[in-house]
């Protein structure tokens, strides 16, 4: 029997890490930044009887992972793994990406300072795919000083530690990227989401794939557009609150139907293997106009540090071509999430001397019925590690 072959009970260990927070500007809500502390909690999954001198680390933005297939099947197998949330867990309202950066920076530290491990493995996995990045560009060459709404930030000084190897699965580009490939460019009045161009609302009856590429391509300018207007009323409202001078320093908008995205109802865009008429939060349509859609509730600095496209520090493709460790890019070919060619375009972009693209047929997002394809992908990670003497 293989090492790969082999099967560990798996212990889960509550983690809590903290640090102090310097940042000029601060978030008043929840226990995370209190008292001028960050704390952080996450999960460390532990082989029973495994010792190792490995970590590996899965961490999203605004979601905590320690329930999806992939950690746990890693832990199964042998690794050590953590899951790790940032101050933002669950609530991605008033999320800033380069605090999320030093975030996973004082993870990193802990494991490597606390718990001794000699070898860090990042995994990005769907929105944790640009957050690793963004932490690993930065680790191996800090250049960002200030949010993109101009607040100073900690990165320059946080001490990022590079990790020893990148796997990037079932990843997007960047939660701005994806944003303007799923927002509806049919509204034209933000605080009246019903007033729409019905030449551009995709669910319009007289709207119906497959799209023409002239159809597309109007499309997509209007989503971008649109993006674009929402982007600079957030200047204005911030800039406004900036010159008034008062104790008024952010706030919070409603950003309707944020998914509409042609891919989910038309084969021929980017074909591969995803289901078509659904995503990965259920109905597109119903999605759409949900509570719950992406970017629905923002504060005026995270959507410039999460949500736009032109502004997030967060892009992968940018950070990839500062990465030089070894990067294994895994791509799910029935992803009801990721875009077909991310991926791709993170594998192009990557600086790495060793980087590897794999493509598993049929997976879904998150393996859901798929055991043999979970324990593909497994082996694919460990084969990986193992030859580039990742894994101790």
């Amino acid at each position: 029997m293989t090492n790969q072959e082999l099967r560990f009970d798996v212990q889960a260990e509550w983690v809590h890490v903290k640090y102090a927070e310097t940042s000029t500007f601060k978030e008043v809500y929840g226990f995370a930044g209190n008292q001028g502390v960050v704390n952080l909690e996450g999960i460390r999954y532990l082989p029973r009887g495994r010792e190792s001198q490995t970590l590996l680390i899965y961490m999203h933005p605004a979601s905590t992972l320690q329930l999806l297939p992939m950690p746990r099947a890693m832990a199964e197998r042998g690794v050590h793994v953590l899951c790790a949330a940032s101050r933002y867990a669950r609530n991605d309202t008033a999320l800033i990406m380069e605090n999320v950066v030093v975030d996973l920076g004082a993870y990193v530290r802990h494991a490597r300072e606390v718990w001794g491990y000699r070898k860090i493995v990042l995994a990005g996995w769907s929105g944790g795919g640009s957050l690793a990045l963004f932490y690993q560009s930065q680790a191996e060459k800090p250049t960002v000083t200030h949010t993109p709404a101009g607040d100073p930030c900690n990165i320059m000084t946080a001490g990022l530690i590079p990790a020893d190897g990148f796997i990037f699965q079932a990843a997007h580009v960047s939660r701005a990227v994806v944003l303007s490939d799923w927002i509806d460019p049919s509204v034209l009045d933000e605080n009246d989401p019903d007033r729409r161009d019905p030449e551009l609302d995709l669910y319009h009856p007289d709207n119906r794939p497959p799209y023409s590429a002239q159809f597309l391509l109007r499309y997509r300018a209007a989503q971008l557009a649109r993006i674009r207007r929402r982007t600079a009323w957030v200047r204005e409202v911030l800039e406004r609150l900036r010159k008034q001078g008062g104790l008024e320093m952010e706030r919070g908008f409603v950003t309707h139907r944020t998914m509409a995205e042609p891919r989910f109802l038309d084969a021929g865009i980017d074909p591969n293997d995803r289901p078509i008429g659904t995503c990965f939060m259920g109905n597109p349509e119903t999605v759409n106009t949900g509570p719950v859609g992406s970017a629905r509730f923002s504060t005026l600095r995270s959507w410039l540090s999460q949500w736009s496209p032109d502004d997030t520090n967060a892009h992968g493709e940018k950070s990839a071509a500062h990465i030089t460790v070894p990067m294994l890019a895994i791509e799910h070919s029935a992803d009801d999430a990721v875009p077909q060619p991310h991926t791709g375009r993170i594998h192009a972009a990557s600086a790495s001397a060793d980087k590897t693209m794999v493509c598993l047929k049929g997976a879904t997002h998150y393996f859901v019925g798929q055991p043999e394809l979970l324990a593909q992908a497994a082996k694919t990670c460990i084969g990986w590690m193992q030859e580039r003497s990742l894994l101790e």
